[in-house]
């Protein structure tokens, strides 16, 4: 799964509009034109060529490609779409930040990030994997939530993060 695929998810799962994207990225310090986001979201044409028949499993190719830079933007907007801009004690906006520095840690970011924005619980998230038929140990998601240097850091793999996705769809579209 990459990150356009994650982008695409979560747009299906959280019902936004293709205008609330371009907000969410500017939020998120992502200058973005309707195009843009629209190019994030498009797949490209497949050609059909007995290779391809062969392989019946291949990744999902955009017309253009969702950057580390670019998803993590969009999950920061995303807090501050959902929550508001944070402020410091000085009432200035606190900077946003980066974490992401591995493509292996997109989907533990995804995971917490989501979790901030949409003002989930430990409980709220565990939930929503069960409904996609996904069950693990509060251990389990703790570990996933880690920061990356923690000795009990685990990486949340792409099944997780899917039917984490799935079972958010599942959840906000049914209110």
């Amino acid at each position: 799964m990459n990150n356009n695929d994650r982008l695409v998810r979560l747009r299906y799962a959280l019902d936004l509009k293709d205008a609330e994207l371009v907000e969410i990225f500017k939020l998120g310090e992502k200058e973005l034109s309707l195009g843009d986001v629209r190019y994030l979201l498009s797949k490209q044409e497949e050609k059909d060529s007995p290779e391809d028949e062969e392989n019946s499993f291949s990744e999902n190719l955009y017309r253009k490609e969702c950057t580390n830079r670019t998803f993590e933007a969009f999950l920061n907007g995303l807090i501050v779409y959902k929550r508001g801009r944070q402020l410091s004690k000085t009432g200035e906006p606190v900077k946003m930040t980066y974490t992401l520095k591995h493509d292996k840690d997109v989907n533990n970011i995804l995971l917490k990030k989501v979790k901030v924005a949409l003002k989930l619980t430990n409980e709220d998230v565990l939930d929503i994997l069960e409904d996609a038929d996904v069950f693990i140990s509060k251990s389990e998601l703790s570990a996933v939530l880690r920061k990356e240097d923690h000795r009990n850091y685990q990486e949340c793999g792409d099944r997780y993060a899917r039917n984490f996705l799935k079972g958010l769809a599942l959840r906000e579209r049914l209110d």
